[in-house]
């Protein structure tokens, strides 16, 4: 089983009304920002991510979204390079980059083989379409979304897997010397694995290419249908999906006591808006929910089914103790956690998992002693149930193959 830590690095401080507030996606100048701030939380978030190796984490995810304070890193690349440096053991996962807003995916490319080889070949390497902000900011065309994202996928695993020089000529993108000197130390290339929310053409995609499918945060009931989903096209895709094929991403935070721990919880609700995190959503931007031709009929009509009818979403801003009577927010102590854990484990059956904490308006303190607490007790015991319900992960069964995983050969290189 491969266990991972995630959080969106969200943008804290006492002045600007931001914490707790129901602000509208893409509505918040950037006059408010104070890069003394950001210089702190940039590295406090380091820090954690560091520690959280040393407490036996296997996978550091990252991730990115742009001109919004609920994510910091707009530019996850970064602070990849810095945690291919800074870290021995964990794999660095991006989750993921935008494909479609990159003009020029040959310098994608290139950044991500030479973070492959600082690492010693820990990159996990997440595509994703991107949601309205990103169109928006980046001036992406929406009608083109989905086909800039498959082309330029096609074009990076190209210039990993093809001698060069040669020339690119597609509908998005053109080359006439297309010849990278930086390649990855995988070979053939990282694993890719896709990041959704029950989008079905994601879920589609992702099975044909045998590529992990990881479910951000969803109810159960609509994530254990889109695993099955998968493991219905895989099938139709000539081969039999597995654990290493499906992951869950939920929010899990551990204290040491249960009261602590629920007094922290429900800092995930006071942070500034997310409209990734249930019961802190802000208010929707109906524009950028709904940009033309960037979501397709069919995945509309699903999400609408298995949410309810403002999508994604649900009923705006669920309440804490909503979502810890369906398990999408866990709070304890490690021995009022685990059983928990043991449950989503049982329902769902992912190879991989990643706990979502230190999010909204958490502290450091607070994210600190949680992840000592889950180096100490917590995954230890999820390895245990992982190994008893036979959770292989990608790196237990190799999802290209489903044969067991073989280790790039300088993976140990300092």
């Amino acid at each position: 089983m491969f266990i991972g830590h995630f959080t969106e690095q969200p943008w804290q401080d006492d002045t600007t009304g931001l914490m707790g507030t129901q602000t509208t996606d893409l509505s918040i100048s950037n006059e408010l920002y104070d890069p003394k701030i950001g210089h702190a939380l940039y590295n406090r978030y380091l820090d954690e991510k560091l520690y959280a190796e040393e407490m036996g984490f296997d996978g550091l995810m990252l991730n990115e979204h742009h001109s919004t304070p609920f994510c910091m890193q707009g530019v996850t690349n970064i602070e990849a390079s810095i945690l291919a440096r800074q870290t021995k053991t964990a794999k660095i996962v991006i989750l993921g980059n935008i494909l479609p807003i990159w003009d020029d995916p040959l310098f994608l490319a290139e950044q991500l083989a030479m973070i492959d080889m600082i690492s010693g070949g820990r990159l996990v390497s997440g595509f994703v379409r991107g949601g309205g902000r990103e169109s928006v900011s980046h001036n992406s065309p929406p009608t083109a979304n989905r086909e800039r994202f498959e082309e330029a996928h096609d074009f990076i695993i190209k210039t990993w897997t093809d001698p060069g020089p040669f020339r690119w000529e597609g509908k998005h993108y053109h080359y006439r010397y297309v010849n990278p000197w930086a390649k990855p130390l995988q070979q053939p290339h990282p694993q890719i694995w896709i990041p959704s929310t029950v989008s079905v053409e994601t879920i589609k995609w992702s099975a044909e290419h045998r590529y992990p499918l990881v479910l951000l945060a969803t109810k159960l009931g609509p994530t254990k249908d889109a695993f099955d989903m998968y493991q219905k096209f895989a099938a139709e895709s000539g081969y039999e999906s597995g654990t290493q094929h499906v992951s869950y991403l939920w929010k899990v935070h551990v204290d040491e006591t249960d009261e602590k721990a629920e007094e922290v919880g429900r800092k995930y609700l006071s942070g500034v808006s997310n409209p990734f995190l249930s019961g802190n959503e802000g208010m929707v931007n109906p524009a950028l929910m709904a940009l033309p031709g960037h979501t397709s009929r069919t995945s509309k009509k699903i999400a609408a089914s298995q949410f309810g009818p403002k999508g994604r979403f649900g009923v705006n801003r669920r309440t804490f103790d909503d979502q810890v009577a369906d398990n999408t927010i866990l709070t304890g102590t490690p021995d009022t956690v685990i059983p928990k854990i043991r449950n989503i484990l049982e329902t769902l059956r992912p190879g991989s998992v990643f706990f979502w904490d230190g999010d909204g308006a958490m502290t450091h303190d607070d994210q600190m002693r949680s992840l000592r607490l889950m180096g100490e007790e917590v995954l230890p015991a999820v390895r245990e149930m992982g190994k008893e319900l036979e959770l292989f992960g990608p790196f237990d069964i190799d999802p290209m193959t489903n044969e067991p995983y073989i280790e790039p050969a300088l993976a140990s290189a300092d």
